[in-house]
């Protein structure tokens, strides 16, 4: 099997460490693909992902794609010859683009997958009081968050653990995670385990203004659990 070469894709600050533990382990990322710059704050100022800030800072080879099947970024993207793609935190790929790499595209999700599917994994864990949580890496396919799991690791969640907290523990978690994934694709010694479906799977809903206000005629462990998941 030849070496490793990957292109990795993300774009806040948990793909960040993600990213950088992958380079401190001596793997080869000869891409780094993230969202487009935007306007944000006030001042409506053009602001760079965390993940564009990294890859400049260490001389990452970048694309910010608007459109994930235009033909320029598709020629520019087979250019790389990757042979992996992992995506940590970026958005849906369409077929071609996570097919194209020889040994297949994963993704990191922060959750104990097939439960909390979605945009905000660690926010409804704390949100619905759960104990437990973890990472869990699989591999993509047409849906979101339903591909064949490479491996997953658990850790506890405390009573009085807010988001960002649990977001910092999951990110270096996850960092481990992903290397012991890269690990098992380089030797070949990778045995997936296809996601079992039910009706009780819990979901990790985009938050928005709705789902996040307070109702107050819920129990005090309620709203303490919604105030530190948010």
């Amino acid at each position: 099997m030849e070496a490793l070469k990957i292109v990795f894709m993300g774009t806040p600050e948990f793909a960040v460490g993600i990213l950088d533990s992958i380079l401190k382990n001596n793997y080869t990322v000869v891409g780094v693909i993230t969202a487009a710059d935007k306007p944000a704050g006030r001042g409506q100022k053009i602001k760079y992902s965390a993940i564009k800030e990294y890859a400049l800072e260490n001389n990452l080879h970048l694309l910010q794609p608007t459109n994930l099947k235009d033909e320029t970024f598709l020629s520019e993207l087979k250019a790389l010859h990757a042979n992996l793609h992992v995506v940590v935190a970026f958005r849906m790929l369409p077929k071609i683009v996570w097919e194209m790499p020889e040994y297949g595209t994963f993704n990191l999700h922060a959750s104990l997958l097939p439960d909390y599917r979605g945009a905000a994994p660690i926010n409804w864990a704390i949100i619905n009081g759960e104990t437990k949580t973890g990472v869990t890496t699989f591999f993509i396919d047409e849906k979101i968050d339903t591909g064949a799991m490479i491996m997953n690791a658990e850790i506890p969640i405390s009573n009085d653990e807010s988001a960002g907290q649990l977001h910092d523990r999951l990110m270096a978690l996850g960092s481990s995670t992903v290397v012991k994934t890269l690990a098992l694709i380089e030797t070949g010694n990778l045995e997936t385990k296809i996601q079992i479906e039910s009706e009780n799977l819990k979901t990790a809903y985009k938050l928005n203004k709705d789902n996040c206000k307070i109702d107050w005629t819920k129990s005090g462990t309620e709203i303490h659990n919604l105030i530190r998941g948010l």
